[in-house]
């Protein structure tokens, strides 16, 4: 299949054991549907919470406004973020987990606590990883102090992680509040990108 080129033994496994998986069955609103984009030669991690109802109806990860505006954030096209060889896109839930009282559920943690080890392993040739929102912040950066916005702010790790805010439309209000994203932040964002894309 196309989109194992590059897989090995161990990395198509795991890979096909994602993509088949029933464990949180029990507590998800839709029957489960993994929606990761994988492949041990991506470049630049992109590590999320879960994929919304529009990503689990078409299959494809952020393939919303979320996703539109993120792609302008990275300066790439669909093709190159949609490219697995490039991208990597592991969020901490892989399933849609419903919607909450204010916004989609919480992944369920048994998702990372069972795949995001290995499927990092396999993730040999990363450059850039790029952290959205709180779960993965706590996951892939640890205990930080200040707000979210300080974090961003800040930039306060190496050169290798990038902390976002979440691209969703929910969001403008702080966009508008923090202008110095768009003027400080995107534009070393593009250049990071471009590096980690063309090495």
């Amino acid at each position: 299949m196309n989109k194992l080129i590059g897989f090995t033994h161990a990395s198509a496994e795991l890979h096909e054991d994602i993509m088949t998986c029933q464990m949180c069955a029990p507590h998800l609103p839709l029957a489960p549907k993994p929606i990761i984009q994988f492949n041990p030669a991506a470049r630049i991690l992109i590590a999320g919470q879960a994929p919304g109802l529009r990503a689990h109806q078409s299959g494809r990860p952020f393939d919303d406004a979320s996703g539109d505006r993120l792609r302008d954030w990275l300066g790439l096209s669909p093709a190159q973020f949609y490219d697995p060889q490039l991208l990597a896109i592991l969020p901490m839930g892989f399933c849609y987990p419903g919607k909450g009282p204010s916004g989609d559920n919480p992944p369920y943690k048994e998702c990372a606590t069972t795949w995001r080890r290995p499927l990092l392993k396999q993730l040999s040739q990363l450059s850039l990883t790029l952290v959205i929102g709180q779960y993965a912040l706590a996951y892939h950066v640890g205990a930080h102090k200040g707000s979210l916005t300080e974090q961003v702010r800040q930039q306060a790790l190496d050169e290798t992680t990038l902390i976002l805010p979440h691209p969703s439309p929910r969001n403008n209000i702080w966009l508008k509040k923090n202008p110095w994203f768009e003027l400080e932040i995107l534009p070393a964002l593009k250049q990071k990108v471009q590096l980690a894309i063309s090495v």
